[in-house]
């Protein structure tokens, strides 16, 4: 006999934030769904109901004026046309095997249009044109190329450029490739496929207050027996050409999955207060749950305290200058930086947060492999655990 699933409800704070992602971060229904664990209808008549109340129908909110709505379109166009350009960009990335293939490209557009400038085309395509030229004077016979090293260098690519040797030979046994981690370095180094990126440094939270600190109940128990018994929160920043935008998020320790974030160029109580909110409203944990942090003036500020007592959660927070005590969030930033921040040039606030929230959604939480997961990403160990024992997601999700 199959259980069914309890009704759940949400309130119109949580349901506008789904939807502001999916229209703001260019997010699939589907991918917030399979994220989030909502049901596919009743997403999209949220997302429903806002573009009625956009397009001034009765809603949620005010009518937009005719020139937000104009506003709303170019920014939806200018979003569609980098959407476009990106994916561009990646297939032609999966696909070329080096310069070869863009030399070739070059010969066959100079055939179908002359008037475009070898300069040109090698300018877009960033190639040498001296190397072009001395491209087409070589008889050389092309390099074969092994079926392995295809595999390799599109494992590396679609994970943005940042697995390594342990996670790229997981990625491949995934796909039925069974090959060695020491051959894969090997293929790594002559391929140049080497993740880089650098450090930097900014303080977020400041412990220098008069403010109540709430003793660390979690004591670096960073595996607990299920879902929604312990969550770790922190701040960081990302770098823009408009300045620093700050990110608050809330990770829950079972999964290592990302269940709420919020993002605000200044970091005041209510940055942390919104990413917490969104977590409790996705989960619906019970009371009792550990949520942890450090001593920053935001987590124990009176809104913070509030929301944790308003549904029963507990604080817990790391010793006076002790990073270790919040080691899985901390690690969680850095990924985040390496694998893509540092890796981007934004261009403003509204540029950072949309890739913020692709990279959580559409590639942490659904597709990076977690070593400390078995190497599956968190929405697939929860499924699995979820098939193997019975676990709490609030809803059973």
């Amino acid at each position: 006999m199959t259980n069914r699933l309890p009704r759940r409800s949400f309130d119109e704070a949580f349901r506008l934030q789904v939807v502001k992602m999916i229209r703001e971060q260019n997010l699939s229904v589907p991918q917030v769904c399979r994220d989030m664990s909502l049901t596919d209808s009743a997403v999209r008549r949220w997302v429903e109901q806002y573009d009625a109340e956009s397009a001034g129908q009765p809603g949620i909110g005010k009518p937009l004026t005719e020139e937000q709505r104009r506003i709303r379109q170019l920014e939806a166009e200018l979003r569609q046309l980098r959407q476009d350009n990106d994916i561009l960009k990646k297939a032609f990335g999966l696909l070329r095997p080096g310069t070869e293939v863009i030399h070739r490209v070059i010969a066959q557009w100079q055939k179908k249009a002359e008037t475009v400038a070898v300069s040109t085309l090698c300018r877009v395509l960033s190639v040498s044109r001296a190397g072009y030229y001395a491209a087409l004077k070589r008889a050389a016979r092309p390099a074969v190329i092994e079926p392995i090293e295809v595999q390799l260098k599109a494992a590396f690519t679609a994970s943005g450029r940042s697995y390594g040797s342990r996670r790229l030979r997981a990625a491949l046994e995934v796909q039925g490739i069974d090959v060695g981690r020491w051959r894969i370095r090997r293929l790594m180094r002559e391929h140049r496929l080497q993740p880089s990126w650098k450090r930097k440094f900014v303080h977020t939270t400041d412990s220098r207050h008069t403010l109540p600190v709430a003793a660390n109940v979690l004591q670096r128990q960073f595996a607990p027996a299920s879902a929604n018994q312990a969550w770790v929160a922190d701040i960081t920043y990302i770098r823009t050409r408009s300045g620093w935008l700050y990110l608050a998020a809330v990770l829950d320790l079972y999964s290592r999955k990302l269940i709420g974030w919020a993002t605000a160029p200044s970091m005041p109580a209510e940055l942390v207060c919104a990413a917490l909110e969104m977590a409790i409203g996705q989960r619906k944990p019970s009371p009792g749950l550990i949520v942890h942090t450090d001593r920053g003036s935001q987590y124990a500020s009176e809104l913070h305290r509030d929301v944790l007592q308003r549904h029963g959660l507990l604080a817990s927070m790391s010793g006076k200058g002790n990073c270790w005590d919040n080691a899985v969030m901390e690690r969680f930033f850095l990924n985040l930086k390496m694998e893509r921040v540092w890796q981007r040039d934004y261009a403003n606030h509204a540029e950072a947060a949309a890739d913020i929230g692709d990279y959580i959604v559409g590639f942490y939480n659904s597709t990076r492999l977690h070593s400390t997961l078995g190497y599956l990403p968190p929405n697939a160990f929860e499924r699995k655990m979820a098939a193997t024992r019975p676990i709490e997601l609030s809803e059973n999700s």
